[in-house]
């Protein structure tokens, strides 16, 4: 393949990904307005007019921004491979430093902070405009600051002796590097799931020990019955972030905890927290959060052994705007994951319904274990509390949404409780 074909490639897969992203958005962010008038009768009693409004305008702000964040992303992206951008960087490094390694890093770490530093302002335009208007965001420009520090340092901690280890590997391995670099790519992320919930969670916020002991006793219970074992109940203090409510599972093996932002306590009832945690050890029981693992790190091993064909070929590095002569494996590495997104638009729907199906098995789960209709209670009021749309556009949804639609999942509910809830 010519480069300059390749270059065409690059280009048309790109332009035809930001128009689709685009497109979908789009219809979304009417389709939403379209069905901000009316609160969908199965919502009525128990959402008002305002609630639905207000998360009809929230989800509208957020997908207009992710609008713009779309263009702004390709075309920083243009601008970083055919644009010369790439190549700017890594002659600068090249004459710079002399190790091929330390280059590597260099120009790994440079591209990677001076694309987060562009991108920033929607990052912060989202929590200290939209989350702020909507009366979610909680957080200070400080502890944003201090959050993308401490991101930032545990970044450099864990990050760069993995970049090192992979670019070494690259180099020394021959032709089989690809299974050596996700060997350790694999130990690395179980590395992080075992270290998550101890030593990284408590440094962005506080964890205590649940101490409402008729809710405990009702969660130890829940527990014994699913035969899951943890290291413990926690509440985290969400609310000085957000006001958004959740529950979630960290960690494996004996780090399993199980985690409650503290704006979902004040909010649910103990029967719906339970029906909340059931839902979330249903994903335990059907061995979602392990299928999810499975398929990334498959996913892994496909895109490493593509990048190992891709980078001897001087087309790939030319028709991304890198000269051969400057080729390496750290240019290989970032250039084939920094342009994957425009080539792998297709995934988004699979791997979207993969997950919408575990959230109905989940579902199905609680309530086996709880009253089906505090499950549904809870997801109403979670719906309203975060000002999620119950009218998204169904394209858009099957498209990207990782969980069913609200009218969806609590249709499903009503089937497994047998009467309307």
């Amino acid at each position: 393949m010519s480069a300059s074909l390749f270059s065409l490639i690059f280009l048309v897969s790109l332009l035809l990904t930001t128009l689709a992203k685009l497109w979908l958005a789009r219809r979304h962010w009417s389709h939403v307005g379209a069905h901000r008038a009316v609160v969908p009768s199965a919502f009525s009693a128990q959402i008002a007019l305002d609630a639905h409004q207000k998360a009809a305008d929230y989800t509208r702000a957020k997908t207009q921004l992710a609008m713009q964040s779309v263009l702004f992303e390709a075309i920083l992206l243009l601008g970083f491979t055919l644009g010369g951008g790439i190549q700017l960087v890594a002659d600068f490094w090249l004459i710079t430093l002399s190790a091929p390694i330390a280059q590597g890093m260099a120009i790994l770490v440079s591209v990677l902070l001076l694309s987060s530093l562009l991108e920033a302002p929607f990052d912060l335009y989202r929590t200290f405009v939209i989350e702020a208007r909507f009366g979610f965001n909680k957080m200070t420009l400080g502890l944003y600051l201090a959050d993308a520090a401490k991101g930032l340092l545990i970044g450099a901690v864990l990050g760069l002796p993995l970049l090192y280890g992979v670019l070494w590997l690259m180099g020394r391995m021959g032709g089989d590097w690809w299974l050596y670099v996700w060997s350790v790519w694999v130990a690395f992320n179980l590395l992080v799931l075992f270290i998550y919930p101890s030593f990284i969670a408590p440094l962005f916020n506080k964890f205590q020990p649940m101490q409402d002991e008729a809710l405990k006793a009702r969660i130890e219970a829940l527990l014994a019955r699913c035969g899951f074992t943890s290291s413990g109940l926690f509440v985290m203090d969400g609310s000085r972030r957000s006001s958004h409510g959740n529950a979630y599972f960290t960690g494996f093996g004996k780090t399993k905890r199980i985690v409650f932002f503290d704006t979902l306590l004040q909010r649910l009832s103990p029967a719906e927290i339970e029906a909340v945690l059931a839902h979330e050890l249903g994903h335990f029981k059907r061995r979602h959060v392990v299928q999810r693992i499975v398929l990334s790190f498959a996913m892994s091993l496909l895109f490493l052994w593509l990048l190992a064909q891709l980078m001897q070929a001087d087309w790939f590095y030319a028709g991304l705007g890198v000269t051969p002569q400057a080729a390496s494996t750290a240019l290989a590495l970032l250039l084939f994951f920094m342009v994957l997104p425009a080539f792998s638009l297709f995934l988004h729907p699979l791997t979207a319904a993969f997950s919408r199906r575990h959230e109905f098995e989940a579902d199905t789960y609680a309530a086996a274990q709880t009253d089906a209709r505090d499950l549904a209670s809870a997801l109403v009021k979670l719906y309203q509390d975060n000002a999620a749309t119950l009218t998204p556009d169904p394209l858009y949804s099957s498209f990207y949404d990782s969980h069913p639609p609200a009218l969806a999942r609590i249709a499903h509910l009503q089937t497994l409780q047998g009467e309307p809830i």
